[in-house]
């Protein structure tokens, strides 16, 4: 046991961060200004894993967590900090990664832009089920397992979608086979319209499309069944698309087909979507390169103010509905492919080089295509992440081929929790 250990920080993960005996102590759900007796779970060369035991002097910073099962539930990290003070944490952290690990100047990252509402902003969600021997439970997974946790309400998630895992927990459990009910994904768009996917292992059914249809339609719920892998996706009732507004209420309407990929916070979605145009310098002549462009998030907005922009995205739906939103806003300008990002920058210089290559990777970032934008060179890049530490390992490869970071603003869409995207200009300065 560690006695009288104070917390003095938070890292990225979430943990707090305390030091005893020379090494770095994290515990979750700790706050800086903590002092907690906590057990050690697992001990490293240069640090220690722990849960706290007892909480001996609480934070001047910690407040009541709104979510009942706060600290059970996996999904959340920071309840119990003000969201002042998670953005305060999340800025430094994001701050602290770029200019240890990648040398970025401090005074080329720009502060955190907050988001304007803590609450209620998840417009998707995925439900983990499991029926247990004393009832149906609909919820998320324990932090670290595979136990799910039961909740009846999620307070990140909008109202819309809080409505339709009512109606689930009250439909599943009269279902033909609640146990074979494995996840519930749960999607509100911009305009109001809700859909549902419902995930059941191979097998078929067995009834449940029969069941869930009149229950779905009378609710106004699209549904969709899938029995096993991704292809068996299946529409039961309603309409297949959502709909997102990336450039603002009266612009673009852009639409994603289930299984596809939004951004889970629309306000802030917006908000990164301006940064990519602001810091994308484009004036109508230049070529633009989108890697993992999904259904044309930064695509379709980014084509008003090009020549042309050539999209990516190796799950082809996404690229079918990319091509669906440039022919419904009418944009001309646009190639989209579907394919890998590694080599698409050489294979589709078609036109000519290109001056601007938008990446938007998933969280194990984009090592390889870096390598290959190295030799390419085009006179700018713009990088959105999920992770600063693949970032800040991907910039720092960038910076040793010629690039120089013009600037770097973490954007904060997962309030409550301890991840930041971000967007950072590059700018080509020779080899």
């Amino acid at each position: 046991m560690i006695q009288n250990l104070r917390i003095d920080s938070l890292a990225f993960g979430g943990n707090g961060v305390g030091r005893h005996e020379g090494k770095a102590v994290f515990v979750p759900y700790s706050v800086p200004g903590d002092l907690i007796r906590c057990r050690p779970v697992r001990e490293k060369k240069r640090f220690v894993e722990a849960s706290m035991e007892e909480l001996l002097e609480p934070s001047v910073d910690r407040c009541p967590p709104r979510c009942p099962v706060f600290g059970e539930c996996g999904g959340c990290q920071w309840q119990h900090l003000p969201y002042q003070k998670q953005s305060f944490w999340k800025d430094r952290i994001f701050r602290d990664t770029l200019t240890r690990h990648a040398g970025v100047a401090a005074e080329r990252i720009l502060p955190l832009v907050a988001a304007p509402s803590p609450w209620h902003y998840r417009s998707r969600v995925q439900f983990k089920c499991r029926q247990a021997e004393n009832g149906f439970v609909m919820g998320f997974y324990r932090r670290g397992s595979h136990f799910v946790v039961d909740v009846e309400q999620c307070p990140i998630a909008m109202p819309e979608v809080n409505a339709a895992l009512a109606l689930f927990r009250h439909w599943l459990p009269a279902s033909p086979h609640p146990g074979r009910v494995q996840q519930v994904d749960v999607a509100v768009d911009d305009e109001g319209a809700l859909r549902a996917v419902v995930h059941l292992p191979d097998g078929g059914d067995r009834g449940m499309a029969e069941y869930l249809a009149p229950l779905a339609g009378e609710a106004g719920i699209a549904l969709f069944l899938q029995v096993g892998r991704k292809k068996t996706l299946s529409r039961v009732c309603g309409e297949n698309d959502l709909h997102i507004r990336p450039t603002g209420p009266d612009g673009l309407r852009l639409a994603y087909g289930p299984g596809g990929f939004a951004q889970i916070n629309l306000a802030q979605n917006r908000a990164l979507v301006k940064h990519v145009m602001d810091l994308s310098g484009l004036d109508g002549s230049q070529r633009v390169l989108d890697l993992f462009c999904g259904m044309g998030n930064f695509s379709l907005p980014m084509a008003g103010l090009a020549a042309e922009v050539v999209g990516v995205e190796d799950y082809a739906p996404s690229i079918d509905m990319a091509r669906h939103n440039a022919r419904c806003n009418a944009i001309e300008n646009v190639r989209f492919f579907a394919r890998p990002a590694e080599g698409a920058a050489r294979q589709c210089q078609g036109g000519g080089p290109f001056d601007l290559v938008v990446l938007d990777p998933p969280r194990s970032g984009a090592f390889e295509v870096v390598e290959e934008l190295k030799d390419i060179a085009p006179s700018r890049i713009v990088y959105v992440s999920c992770d600063p530490s693949t970032l800040a390992r991907d910039l720092a490869a960038l910076v040793q081929g010629g690039f120089r970071v013009a600037s770097s603003v973490p954007v904060d869409l997962f309030p409550q929790t301890f991840h930041t995207e971000s967007v950072t200009l590059l700018e080509y300065a020779g080899a």
